[in-house]
């Protein structure tokens, strides 16, 4: 054999292998540097239907909830919001923050001219009812979302979580986490109220 002859060629790599794995870093820095900016409050997360119409999913009412007035509780369902704004609040009995934020509820839901629909989330129905026998229904219709379809459908990242929808069916404001007086007066009531946030 000659010393001269050449060594067989190995593969050449392909760089397109390379794009998705670089696709996927950029968006991961990308995802970093807008939810870490400085000046941002981390418990504020984006919503892609804020300035959208609000999903127009109806959920099954809970069966046996019963309203204030002994009737059953209006099913969920964004087209009877009516022409004014509401607060949805999505909930379950087994969400310890849905038990802190309870109260606020309670007391919001007192307020003249509140509207709130709740979207019981993944929830045994004896569960979700006990747990408003308990604490206090503060819901003027609520919905089972059993499948968790709806949450996709709203965008929600974890209970509690609870997005205001203006009279346009509209959606002007969301909140991730359980809501708090501050968040209720600076933020939630005014919209509700038909006035801008502060």
């Amino acid at each position: 054999m000659s010393d001269t002859a050449e060594k067989p060629e190995g593969r050449k790599l392909n760089p397109a292998v390379f794009l998705p794995i670089t696709a996927f870093v950029v968006l991961v820095v990308l995802f970093a540097v807008l939810m870490f900016r400085p000046g941002r409050d981390a418990r504020v997360i984006p919503s892609m239907l804020i300035g959208n119409p609000a999903p127009e999913l109806a959920l099954p009412a809970i069966p046996g909830l019963n309203g204030a007035d002994g009737n059953p509780l209006p099913a969920f369902d964004p087209a009877t919001f009516d022409g004014k704004p509401v607060l949805v609040n999505v909930w379950a009995s087994w969400c310890v923050p849905c038990r802190q934020e309870h109260p606020l509820l309670m007391a919001l839901s007192q307020r003249e001219g509140v509207t709130i629909a709740g979207l019981n989330y993944k929830d045994k129905t004896p569960n979700a009812i006990q747990f408003l026998l308990g604490l206090g229904n503060p819901y003027d219709q609520v919905g089972t979302d059993q499948s968790g379809r709806a949450a996709i459908e709203w965008g929600v990242y974890g209970v509690p979580e609870s997005f205001v929808v203006g009279a346009d069916g509209t959606v002007l404001h969301k909140h991730t986490g359980p809501l708090t007086p501050e968040a209720i007066e600076n933020d939630i009531l005014p919209l509700l109220q038909g006035e801008s946030p502060s």
